[in-house]
């Protein structure tokens, strides 16, 4: 883990109880003397490093011994449209894709998208402080929402469209924002809508699921 999350990161004394105390002290076996990182939600740009002064068994005390304006992000920015999938395969992937660097996800209700599912964004937040403090990244991603594909297109005329098509990415450095359809590709309307939208797939004979895409798309563009 390369920090945690405390809201009273930034103060002079830090006191550490519950489950963080156990996983600081049983799992990473800390002890008096080490130091350990630590971030507040409300300045994530700044890291915080304390000093363990006193453990037992219930509580950890520390002591700030530095703090520094240190950002940990992408050096591209990448945003996806993404139609909406279950729930389940979103929030598997979620982590990856912090840890690959996108910047930000605009979830959209396509004509073949799974609707009876609800966003949790607040649930999507939490499983992203995990994967941030074990990565380092410093940002969360950003998340919207979009009724249909012909309202985000309308919002971001330069999209590009990963779907069936001859043109085989070879290099993804132009790509700022993509748009990725659900099971069953993009309907007959929504193709219509894309049709003046560039588009290209990837180098496989296979077809990829939603989140799979997803992932590849990513790691092509900013790895």
């Amino acid at each position: 883990m390369i920090y945690i999350f405390d809201e009273d990161a930034s103060k002079e004394f830090l006191s550490i109880r519950g489950e963080t105390h156990k996983y600081l002290v049983k799992v990473r076996r800390h002890k008096v003397g080490d130091v350990i990182n630590f971030r507040n939600k409300e300045d994530l740009q700044m890291l915080y490093t304390y000093e363990i002064t006193e453990l037992d068994g219930r509580s950890l005390e520390l002591k700030l011994v530095s703090s520094a304006f240190e950002e940990v992000k992408s050096t591209k920015a990448l945003h996806i449209g993404w139609c909406v999938i279950d729930m389940k395969s979103i929030e598997k992937v979620l982590p990856s894709l912090s840890e690959i660097g996108v910047s930000k996800i605009s979830f959209i209700s396509c004509e073949r998208s799974q609707n009876n599912f609800k966003l949790d964004f607040n649930r999507f937040e939490r499983i992203l402080e995990a994967s941030m403090q074990q990565s380092g990244r410093s940002t969360f991603i950003e998340f919207e929402t979009y009724k249909n594909v012909k309202e985000f297109i309308k919002a971001y005329p330069q999209t590009k469209v990963f779907d069936f098509c001859e043109n085989v990415l070879k290099d993804g450095s132009n790509i700022e924002t993509v748009l990725i359809g659900c099971e069953g590709g993009f309907s007959k309307e929504e193709r219509t809508i894309l049709s003046t939208q560039d588009n290209f797939r990837l180098n496989t004979p296979m077809v990829l699921r939603s989140e799979s895409a997803v992932l590849a798309v990513a790691s092509k563009v900013l790895l």
